[in-house]
């Protein structure tokens, strides 16, 4: 029993070192994950009120955002994982990127989310100059030579 004991902490120490450098990275996307969840509901709760309906939270929905949150925690750990055993690939940070990827769409959602709610100009502003920058960036990775 002692030695199962050994080996299954062993293994859970070596799978704590193992992530430990990404969990800022996991901190991040399950935070813009959060953020864009809660706005969202707000978003829908606001809409409902506008159109005079009754609203409620549906659960179902709730849980696709758990099993995104699943999805984008996975797949961190898999460009972590990548990172770690190919160091040399292309001298590209796939956990980063991937991680600043998600954060991005995250961040364009919550926007989208906090213009409904706000009926503000300015996040309706800040949606649009978000969209036409990742447009650009889009374009200039398509053409460099431009």
């Amino acid at each position: 029993m002692e030695t199962l004991f050994r080996l299954i902490s062993g293994a859970t120490a070596a799978a704590a070192a193992f992530l430990l450098p990404v969990a800022p990275l996991l901190a991040a996307a399950v935070a813009f994950v959060a953020a864009d969840f809660l706005s969202g509901i707000a978003a829908s709760r606001a809409e409902s009120r506008r159109r005079g309906r009754q609203w409620r939270f549906e659960s179902r929905l709730a849980w696709r955002t758990v099993v995104k949150l699943g999805f984008v925690a996975a797949a961190v750990v898999m460009a972590h994982t990548i990172d770690c055993c190919m160091p040399d690939f292309m001298n590209i940070q796939f956990a980063r990127l991937f991680t600043g990827f998600t954060c991005g769409v995250e961040l364009w959602s919550f926007l989208e989310n906090a213009a409904v709610v706000s009926r503000a100009p300015l996040f309706r502003r800040l949606g649009v100059y978000v969209d036409n920058k990742l447009k650009r960036y889009e374009d200039k990775q398509r053409n460099p030579e431009s």
